[in-house]
């Protein structure tokens, strides 16, 4: 297969997935919170998707991958605010597990990547409210969010496995990923 036709099959593959993390993200908004102590806290499935992209293809593909899903879902039902939040959530949480996958697997497992995923998207939101607010003491309201956010990293991550297990498609382009060392590199 030459170049061009596996980089055209990269830019599908980004696209499902995009288009599959919009879908999710907006059901999720029509899906009311149980939690009345903890406004604003969500379960973060459409973060299966990011979680997927970072085992799947490249830094830079998942990356586009995160930046489109936010971009569209943004403008698909949300706010100028809405986007903020999101964004400094969804890049703090993208780089944490990226640097946190970095590890290895034998260290930290999909799961344990994924709930500090769902930590670190809490910091990143409660740091622009506390931009926005011109105090810190926001960040009070991050213990609530922080075990809301590791059930929720727990439960994608539990979700992300099983689909890795039992999808071949995924198991495949996993494996692919981690023995194709130019493909990680662009």
């Amino acid at each position: 297969m030459n170049v061009q036709s596996s980089r055209t099959r990269q830019y599908i593959y980004i696209a499902l997935l995009c288009a599959q993390g919009v879908i999710i993200g907006l059901l999720e908004r029509m899906i009311p919170f149980p939690f009345a102590f903890a406004p604003g806290a969500k379960l973060g499935l459409s973060n299966i998707i990011t979680l997927v992209s970072l085992f799947t293809m490249p830094v830079g593909d998942s990356f586009l991958l995160m930046s489109m899903r936010l971009l569209l879902t943004t403008l698909l039902g949300g706010t100028v605010a809405t986007f903020m939040y999101s964004a400094a959530g969804a890049l703090l949480s993208w780089l944490g597990m990226l640097l946190i996958k970095q590890l290895g697997e034998k260290r930290v497992s999909m799961i344990g990547i994924s709930a500090s995923g769902g930590i670190l998207f809490n910091v990143g939101q409660l740091a622009v409210a506390s931009l926005v607010a011109q105090s810190w003491t926001v960040m009070l309201y991050l213990p609530i969010l922080a075990v809301i956010g590791i059930l929720a990293g727990i439960a994608i991550g539990i979700t992300a496995n099983f689909l890795f297990e039992h999808v071949d498609t995924l198991s495949r382009l996993r494996y692919d990923h981690q023995h194709s060392p130019e493909r990680n590199q662009s």
